[in-house]
């Protein structure tokens, strides 16, 4: 099996991250699984933390289009599934109606089992202006019922960076802001961002006073191998019926991307 990973970051400006990224996938997929990591195009962004361009929904969507191209190529490439670690799976549903393989995403999948661990959950995240953004898609998945609230962790993507050397003072500060949202009624606790849920994997951090925390990189990792299973053990594939699941054809999707110069990207 061949899994195509994609982040938003991009993964040459964060060495150590990459590193501990890299490490955690080892340890959670089988051994015959192979994880290809890509992150977006060097340059991307103006520094190496998204969320500067991430907290405007326009970039945000901008920004999506790498995601688009991704996935067609590697499809193109002869990969098995497509995983795409980050929490607000831009286009997702528009990346399944082109592709011919599972496509998973981070946040969707770490929701839907975090109803399985509890019945309600709650998000802690750093880049806060998503916050509308994160409400908008769990109640796409209809689960608004199910969420005891998204609040900001209470520190950035610049502190948890330097706490993949020295974690205690974020992980203490981390258990505060879980401690606050179980107060609020939540009964699984997600991390949010894909680096703060690296970090708190790295340091063992299961649990808060009895209340599980959802390591998402794991869940996305391990569920995209099981789409693949059952692909190939029972032909379970994406639905091809509606708006959002009926496939354009090859050929005009490829039209398209020429004429807004997409294609490009990458190359």
């Amino acid at each position: 099996m061949k899994i195509w990973h994609q982040s938003f970051t991009v993964l040459e400006d964060l060495p150590a991250y990459a590193e501990a990224l890299r490490i955690h996938i080892k340890k959670v997929v089988r051994p015959d699984t192979e994880v290809v990591m890509h992150g977006q195009l060097p340059g991307t962004y103006p520094s190496n933390y998204p969320g500067t361009d991430l907290g405007f929904a326009a970039l945000y969507h901008l920004h999506g289009a790498q995601w688009i191209i991704q996935a067609l190529k590697a499809q193109r490439e002869g990969f098995d599934a497509y995983a795409m670690a980050t929490l607000p799976n831009p286009l997702i549903r528009e990346i399944r109606s082109l592709v011919d393989m599972p496509v998973i995403g981070y946040g969707e999948a770490s929701m839907h089992m975090a109803c399985m661990l509890g019945h309600r959950f709650g998000m802690l995240v750093f880049i806060d202006k998503m916050i509308p953004l994160f409400h908008e898609q769990i109640a796409g998945y209809g689960l608004t019922s199910r969420c005891a609230g998204v609040k900001p962790v209470g520190f950035t993507f610049q502190d948890v960076l330097p706490a993949f050397t020295k974690p205690e003072p974020v992980l203490e500060r981390f258990h505060e802001s879980a401690r606050a949202l179980i107060r609020d009624g939540a009964e699984v606790i997600m991390p949010g961002e894909m680096p703060l849920n690296i970090l708190l994997a790295r340091n063992g951090v299961t649990q808060v006073d009895g209340v599980p925390v959802i390591d998402g990189l794991a869940i996305t990792m391990k569920l995209t191998e099981c789409f693949v299973d059952l692909r190939q053990s029972v032909g379970m594939k994406q639905s091809r019926h509606g708006f959002f699941g009926d496939a354009p054809s090859a050929e005009r999707v490829s039209q398209l991307l020429s004429f807004y110069g997409l294609d490009k990207l990458g190359h």
